[in-house]
């Protein structure tokens, strides 16, 4: 196979980790394809709702970071579109992939830029499933309106990591788009050991961004109804400070018994050590592309209590915990106390179940395979 280059434009990257998945999708692919491909990235010099630029790296510049990874980091300042386009005019590459649909500088002007070369890959990265119309759907219907006009995406190999992403991105931009499907890979970290039994209290523990996508105030507002005593830690970003109000509010009218902490943002590398900390996940968002932390809590040997709404599906026939519908906070809620009330015989038998179903998916050698199709042109 020809060694390629390639190049990544993405809004965040590493150092990074508050954009949440998809940083976590690039990274686990480069870890993955770095022994057979290498990997320019565009990205800006700060994380996600942050004006702190990166320690350790040089903005404005190209900085090599392992021998099949170069980042070019953006300032504030210098981001602009001439720029931009100067700094991938500058650049050789053999295929340009690029994360999302709707980011002026790291999605648009780049497709833009990039019309007439004939190796473009697009990851929706959910952009265009139902779910994500649930915010500035006009303006999102608009631009895909004039995008269509103007064949933005003509010629363009969209990568979606399952067959409904697939249908979703046909239905809206014709049945004739080029889409190849490759989940996501894995973090490329060993399994845990499944754990032998709950704390005293169960802790459950939810890693996101604390927004309304995310399910948080749903998670907070369904544990007023637990009748059983446990602890939820929840850390992530904060960006909607009215929301965050709400959420603060939820807390105050949630029973003693249940001992509610937010924690912070957590930053990507701990994640792993910290979930073995905690007895289950929980994750109640309005959609997931994928769920990097999903898969990453069963590889802790933590069953998972998550929404319906992403391609982790019947879990409870699984024993792998429980994908549950939005509309009912009261079965949410007893879903919390079912999991509570598991003896720890069966708590084991479960989180050995995860572990298990967590190693044969990351291991499995087809992803490694679909992925690396992506690339061939």
């Amino acid at each position: 196979m020809k060694r390629k280059k390639i190049l990544i434009v993405i809004d965040w990257f590493l150092p990074g980790t508050n954009s949440g998945g998809p940083v976590r999708s690039y990274a686990n692919l480069i870890a993955h394809l770095g022994s057979y491909h290498d990997f320019y990235i565009i990205t800006r010099d700060t994380d996600y709702c942050s004006d702190e630029v990166y320690t350790d790296i040089q903005s404005d510049s190209w900085n090599q970071l392992n021998e099949h990874m170069s980042v070019y980091y953006f300032s504030k300042e210098a981001l602009n579109k001439s720029n931009l386009k100067q700094v991938i005019d500058d650049t050789a590459f053999d295929i340009a992939y690029i994360n999302g649909i709707y980011s002026w500088y790291f999605s648009i002007l780049p497709l833009w830029f990039l019309r007439k070369h004939p190796h473009v890959i697009v990851a929706a990265r959910g952009m265009l499933n139902p779910q994500a119309f649930s915010v500035k759907k006009t303006k999102k219907r608009w631009f895909l309106a004039i995008a269509k006009l103007l064949d933005l995406y003509k010629g363009v190999r969209f990568h979606a990591t399952n067959d409904d992403e697939a249908n979703y991105i046909k239905q809206i931009l014709g049945k004739g788009t080029h889409v190849l499907i490759a989940p996501n890979l894995a973090r490329m970290s060993p399994s845990n050991e499944p754990k032998i039994r709950k704390s005293d209290p169960v802790k459950f523990v939810n890693v996101a961004r604390v927004s309304k996508e995310k399910g948080t105030l749903t998670m907070l507002e369904a544990l007023k109804n637990v009748s059983s005593p446990m602890i939820l830690d929840y850390y992530g970003p904060v960006y909607d400070e009215a929301y965050w109000r709400l959420c603060q509010k939820s807390i105050e009218e949630i029973p003693k018994h249940v001992c509610v902490t937010y924690k912070g943002i957590l930053p990507s590398e701990d994640v792993p050590s910290v979930l073995c900390d905690y007895d289950f996940f929980v994750l109640l968002s309005e959609g997931e592309n994928f769920g990097h932390a999903i898969l990453e809590s069963f590889m802790s040997g933590l069953p998972v209590i998550i929404s319906d709404q992403t391609p982790w599906k019947n879990l409870k026939n699984k024993d792998l915990g429980w994908d549950v519908g939005l509309n009912t906070i009261h079965n949410i809620s007893q879903t919390f106390d079912e999991a509570i009330a598991l003896s720890n015989d069966r708590y084991h038998e479960m989180s050995a179940k995860t572990v298990d179903f967590a190693r044969e998916f990351s291991t499995n050698p087809e992803l490694l395979v679909l992925n690396l199709n992506l690339f061939k042109f």
